[in-house]
Order: structure tokens, then sequence, then C-alpha cells
């Protein structure tokens, strides 16, 4: 049913010394995608500046006078939802506000702030902060769903830090809802149906009853949700989320999201472990009553934000479209298993 190829060669050069020398390449498809990626382990020997330690915070940290999602600001600078959403103009859910984009990507684009902490490094939230901010995007879209039934091309979305695109420091999560689907949207759902209509099963978790079996990418549970690195990542320390058997918002419940709100906290701390500070988050969601996409969050790392610190996408990425990263799959999954082996608040 899903295909996880694999193929290893070396790529013969002279070094500088005289030596000859085997550089080890392995290129892995996607068993959902059917994309390639390029696993370049020699470029594992290259120093990373600044990814020694954990950089230092961004020299405008401590600048909350201009924020405007600080709450000394947030009345005045950010707009409100619509009466027939909430008549309130902003959801509150615990420490979480959630209110529209104020620059929309979609009919329903909103943002969900955790707290009133203008500045969150890496790895160092609180717990229940982050399971009020899911939570108030699970109920803002449940609102939306409601209103309008055929958004049902939906989205939970985080850049932390500028390096992966956040345009604000203070930390949030972007919420979207549509009737038109983003690509990945368009695949995922034709994948999922036509997975289904041949093979009966969830394209999901078939993917994880594999990985299961094999045991070698694997990393641990919080909850229902099983944590795995991805086979053919699409970027770096690429680590999934999965959640089996459901396919809904209406199906999930409150612990359903604090245990998400965990096993993403987890995957922070490990990435805080490797001295990076900046990451992408991504859970797409289809609820079109078709019963075929189950929930899956992705996060991969991106390079820090910091001085004189390269992007961590190359022409190789952008123009040959294979991500070309430097460490195998089964080796994220053996460093992050330990920050699974504990419960942080």
């Amino acid at each position: 049913m899903l295909h996880f190829t694999q193929e290893a060669f070396h790529s013969r050069i002279v070094l500088p010394n005289g030596e000859l020398a085997d550089r080890p390449i392995e290129i892995r498809t996607h068993p959902i995608t059917g994309r390639t990626c390029r696993i370049t382990y020699s470029r594992g020997e290259e120093r990373e500046p600044s990814a020694e330690s954990l950089p230092e915070p961004p020299p405008f940290a401590a600048d909350r006078g201009k924020c405007p999602f600080c709450r000394s600001q947030m009345a005045s600078q950010t707009p409100q939802l619509p009466h027939e959403l909430c008549s309130e103009g902003r959801m509150i859910r615990g420490t979480s506000t959630l209110f529209p984009n104020l620059f929309p990507y979609g009919r329903y684009s909103a943002v969900s702030l955790f707290d009133d902490h203008h500045f969150v490094e890496i790895g160092s939230a609180c717990l229940q902060s982050y399971a009020d901010s899911f939570l108030n995007c699970r109920d803002y879209l449940l609102r939306v769903l409601s209103h309008d039934p055929a958004a049902v091309f939906m989205a939970i979305t985080q850049n932390h830090l500028p390096s992966a695109g956040g345009s604000l420091l203070h930390p949030h999560l972007q919420v979207q809802a549509d009737r038109t689907p983003a690509n990945n949207q368009l695949f995922l759902q034709r994948r999922a149906g036509d997975y289904r209509q041949q093979f009966g099963t969830g394209l999901f978790s078939d993917y994880l009853q594999y990985e299961n079996k094999v045991g070698r990418r694997c990393i641990g549970s919080t909850g229902p949700w099983q944590w795995l690195a991805a086979f053919a990542p699409e970027g770096f320390f690429e680590i999934w989320g999965i959640l089996p058997g459901v396919t809904s918002l209406r199906q999930t419940t409150d612990d359903h999201w604090q245990a998400l709100a965990q096993g993403v906290l987890n995957t922070q701390k490990f990435y805080r472990s490797l001295g990076r500070n900046g990451y992408n988050l991504g859970l797409l969601l289809l609820d079109d009553s078709s019963d075929d996409l189950e929930l899956r969050v992705i996060l991969t790392v991106r390079s820090n934000y910091a001085p004189w610190v390269r992007s961590d996408f190359t022409g190789f990425e952008v123009m040959l479209g294979d991500m070309a990263t430097f460490s195998a799959p089964e080796l994220t999954a053996e460093r992050a298993r330990t920050f699974w082996q504990h419960t942080y608040a």
C-alpha cells in the first residue's frame, strides 16, 4: 500500500590532501507525496554559525511598547471578529485571546495569542498557554463551520521568530478556514480519499502502523498522539504527530489538544537542545464529513534568528524542489526520544 523507498549511494571525490573519499548520500521517496528528499550526510560535518548554543534573544525582545499583541495595546491596535462569529469581538480561552488577522490570508483568518508574554524562548512556554491557544483555535473553527459550512479547508500554523517567517515576536498561532483549498490541502484531500477508496483504511493510520512495526523513527506518545521523525523529511529535523482515527474537529476533546500541546513543547525542547531557536508548525484539517484525513501536525526547525546565519533553504530546495538535509530521521528520533520521557508543566 504505502511504499517506503530509499536508495543509498556514494559520490567519490579527491580530498585536498589527495586522498580518495566516498561521500554517502541517500535519496528517500515520501510515501504520501511521492516527492524525494536527499540526506547528504557529509554536510553534518559543516560548521553551522551560531548553532553551537542557543543564540541571545533578539535585540527588540524587551520592546513591548509598540507590540500590538501585548495587552496594553491590544484593544486599540487589533481588529475584532464580526458579530456573527463573536458578539464580544475577541474570543478568550484561559490565557489565550483570539481575534482576526489584520492582514488575512482567506475568508476566515485569525490570530490566537498564548498569553501576555512578549518574548518566549523556544521550549520555555507554559504548557497551559499552548493548550488554551489550541483550544481557542478549535472553538473558532467550529464557529466558522457553523456559520459557513463550506469553509472546510482549515489550518493552524505557527512561525516562531522571523527566521521562520514570523512578522511579530509575540508568540501566537495563525488559524484559518476557507472554501478554497491551498495546494497541500487539495493534495491531501485527493490522496486520502483515493487511499480510502482503494484500501478501505486511513492513510495516516497505515503510515503509523508501518512505522510502529519498524520502530526506528518512532519517538513517543502524548496521550493518543503518536510522535515520529518523518521518513523522508521536507524540513530539518522534521517531526510528525498523528492522532489516529480522528478525522474531524467535532471528534476532538479538550484532552486531545492538551496532549498536542505537550508534544509540541517536547519537540521545542528537542530543538532547543540542538541550539536552534526558530521553527514552523502546521496542522491541516479537512472537515467535509469524508472521514478520510486524520489529524497530523508537522514541525520543522529553521535556521536561527541571529546575525550572519545562513538560510536553511538553498537553491537546491527552491529551484530543484528536493529537500537536502544532513541528519537521518532515525538519528532525529533517537535524539528526540529523551524529551518524551518526562512530563513538563
